[in-house]
């Protein structure tokens, strides 16, 4: 299967490419959530972030960084969102690592999802099997 993302780092698909390195790669998403939406990505492909080795995942991170600044920079934005769709359940549509930088405005009508709390015993049940597998 081709992965899109692996398409545009080949220069088969075209993108408008913001940032570009020997590792990393970032480009405007062409479904933005907002005008500077981008998404930085590995030129290698990997899936999720279990995936990916800790060399390039840090280098990945790095160039989020340089985007976030240049977003807020270039375009003005006060502050933006970093986000990584870890898998299809959480929302992940193309299967190769990528963070989205989304630059953010007082009142741009975007909302954080719903919080809730706990119930009696359930966070210290829940931190125990995490805990258990690291």
């Amino acid at each position: 299967m081709s992965c899109i993302f692996c398409e545009i780092i080949k220069g088969n698909i075209p993108s408008n490419k913001v940032y570009e390195d020997e590792d990393v790669c970032a480009f405007l998403d062409i479904m933005p959530i907002s005008y500077g939406h981008t998404l930085v990505i590995p030129k290698e492909h990997y899936a999720n972030i279990e995936d990916i080795p800790e060399k390039i995942l840090s280098k990945l991170i790095l160039g989020v960084k340089k985007v976030g600044k240049a977003v807020k920079d270039g375009l003005g934005a006060p502050g933006y969102n970093v986000c990584e769709n870890n898998d299809p359940v959480a929302g992940q549509i193309v299967p190769h690592i990528h963070f989205h930088v989304v630059p953010r405005k007082h009142n741009d009508g975007l909302h954080s999802w719903p919080q809730g709390k706990y119930g009696d015993g359930d966070a210290e049940e829940i931190a125990g099997k995490i805990k258990n597998q690291i």
